[in-house]
């Protein structure tokens, strides 16, 4: 064996461990914080508030918002650990599922409320109607393909949200959800297959 090959391998398995043991230990955590245990929340905020942070900011795309939800999932955490189930798969991951859903509803709340000023602006004439348009649609976009992402099966979503606003690689998403690189592959392929009949029975004309 390739001496550079084997000490890789040997990096990627070291890796995997301290990862599998992290994850354990915020497991670990998040069912003490069930029993209220305040400590144990302090290790769980440390721990995650980062990666809910980073969700959140890749959907939004606003810093203040992404610190708010990011609270706001804390709080929920917090409140509804006991709702955890260790034997469906890591606490981080159930933590992400709540950040993206919560930066999701944001997105949704933030839209709507942008619709509004714009179909107001449109009405004083104070910018151009096609600018209103163009922007009005833009928004649309986006609610369409959160609300393909939410029609999608766990299994199916959760890899594409942490791969493609979390930021994560193939390897790195089957590690976060130790799930093997081939299946994770599949189920990717298979969501963004999904995703795309989805969006393109969004955009199909009424009949």
């Amino acid at each position: 064996m390739n001496r550079g090959t084997g000490e890789e391998a040997q990096g990627d398995a070291q890796a995997r461990s301290k990862r599998s043991s992290h994850d354990a230990r915020v497991d670990e955590l998040l069912i003490r914080t069930a029993g209220g245990d305040k400590e144990a929340f302090t290790g769980v905020y440390d721990a995650l508030a980062k990666p809910v942070m980073g969700l959140a900011y890749r959907v939004l795309r606003d810093e203040a918002q992404a610190e708010e939800v990011t609270q706001e999932v804390m709080v929920e955490v917090w409140r509804t650990a006991d709702r955890y189930r260790p034997e469906r798969g890591a606490a981080r991951n159930w933590v992400l599922t709540l950040a993206h859903r919560r930066a999701v509803d944001r997105v949704r709340s933030v839209a709507a409320g942008r619709a509004r000023e714009l179909r107001a602006g449109a009405l004083r004439q104070e910018r151009p109607f096609d600018a209103v348009v163009e922007e009005v649609e833009e928004r649309e976009e986006q609610r369409v393909v959160f609300r393909c992402l939410a029609q999608l099966a766990e299994q199916l979503r959760l890899p594409l949200v942490l791969a493609y606003y979390e930021g994560l690689t193939y390897a790195e998403v089957a590690d976060s959800l130790s799930t093997p690189r081939g299946t994770i592959k599949s189920r990717m392929r298979q969501g963004l297959q999904r995703l795309h009949e989805c969006l393109e029975a969004a955009h199909e004309p009424p009949r």
